[in-house]
């Protein structure tokens, strides 16, 4: 690996606050055979982390720290918390950030069935799943839809992006903070799968 390979893998991880001493065997293959992705992919990183106009760097974490929730990867969500921290997030928005991400990964598997299936009983039994976080969020009903947007959107549940993106813009979001948060996820989701 050269020397800019190994710049550009440092780099990458310090963006997101990761241990650059650790192992990261698909980024180093990366850097060894093609490292033009790798550079995309830090500037990738960092566009949807620090540059966005519509979501400010707190709103951003938040929202990669429900990707790296969402993925399961410990490492990211540690970085991720101190990050959000640092710009200010309580632990109550970081515990409704995992608490919304809990509760989409529930939702998006049970609206994906009923949408899938499309039967009258499935359509017309009351699902019987909680979501009191919901009604009144910490964080905000505009930013918690945005984040159930996000999170649902990562999982794939068609009826779940629908339904939030129509409340996201009812709550008063632009159609360019969705496709802000939408970009950020989908990034995070990413660079999430090489580490």
């Amino acid at each position: 690996m050269t020397t800019t390979q190994n710049e550009t893998v440092v780099s990458l991880l310090n963006l997101v606050g990761l241990d650059t001493a650790g192992e990261h065997p698909a980024l180093d293959a990366l850097a060894q055979a093609d490292h033009r992705y790798l550079r995309d992919l830090k500037i990738n990183v960092g566009n949807v982390l620090n540059s966005t106009q519509t979501l400010t760097k707190k709103e951003a974490l938040l929202l990669a720290l429900s990707v790296a929730v969402n993925e399961k990867y410990q490492p990211l969500i540690d970085s991720l918390t101190s990050a959000a921290k640092q710009e200010g997030t309580s632990d109550a928005e970081i515990a409704e950030t995992i608490a919304c991400t809990s509760l989409l990964s529930t939702n998006n598997v049970f609206y994906r069935f009923r949408h899938f299936i499309s039967k009258d009983y499935y359509q017309q039994t009351q699902p019987g799943i909680r979501m009191s976080i919901m009604m009144n969020p910490v964080l905000g009903k505009e930013f918690f839809e945005l984040m159930s947007l996000a999170v649902s959107a990562v999982n794939g549940c068609e009826l779940c992006v629908r339904s939030h993106e129509e409340s996201v813009l009812k709550h008063g979001a632009t159609e360019a903070r969705i496709f802000d948060a939408i970009r950020l996820v989908s990034v995070i989701k990413g660079f999430i799968t090489l580490l």
